[in-house]
């Protein structure tokens, strides 16, 4: 049965740096009694590394969960000549809490974004509608300036579908006169919208 590591707490000035390098490789082989002990020398420091990046607490308790669980993958990569494993476990969770952060602000910015698509497409429907709706009012008013035949004649063109020939069986009027009813209605109908060609 293994026994605790004994470990110093990481005063300056103690060996807690070449302590916690020590601990560090048995971590790397799997030891888990080794890992409870970086987690007691190292949890505190990397909760108050996140905290004071991400500002809530709740959200900082879960990214220095991470950075614990990240330090138990990563131990192998721990390297000694690169710096002492508080340096690492320090700019592992910084890391980690400015990633957090990103992501937040990611999300907010989506979600902004998405607002204001959905605000201007709301915003779009409506005015579209009313013009829609002024414009349907206007050709009614112009339709009601035209003839009875020219009338009939572009309504049965334009919203029913017909081609002249049809429109002039449907009437049963001469296609040439169907075909000067409809040039003479759709000019009128243009004149009183104001369209300019």
């Amino acid at each position: 049965m293994n026994q605790p590591i004994p470990f110093a707490a990481g005063r300056p000035g103690d060996h807690a740096g070449s302590d916690l390098a020590e601990v560090m490789q048995k971590v790397a082989r799997g030891d888990k009694q080794a890992f409870s002990a970086l987690y007691d020398a190292l949890a505190p420091l990397a909760f108050g590394i996140v905290l004071k990046v991400v500002r809530d607490r709740a959200q900082s308790e879960e990214v220095a969960q991470e950075v614990m669980i990240d330090l138990w993958r990563q131990a192998a990569r721990y390297r000694p000549e690169a710096g002492s494993v508080r340096t690492w476990a320090a700019t592992i969770a910084h890391r980690r809490a400015v990633d957090r952060v990103r992501s937040a602000q990611a999300a907010t910015d989506r979600e902004q974004a998405q607002a204001a698509r959905e605000h201007t497409t709301a915003f779009d429907e409506v005015a579209e509608q009313v013009e829609t709706r002024l414009e349907s009012e206007q050709v009614r008013r112009c339709l009601r300036g035209l003839t009875e035949l020219q009338r009939q004649a572009v309504t049965l063109a334009y919203y029913r579908g017909l081609s002249y020939r049809e429109v002039a069986e449907a009437l049963r009027t001469p296609l040439p006169t169907i075909k000067t009813r409809m040039r003479d209605g759709l000019i009128r109908l243009r004149d009183c919208m104001g369209v300019t060609t």
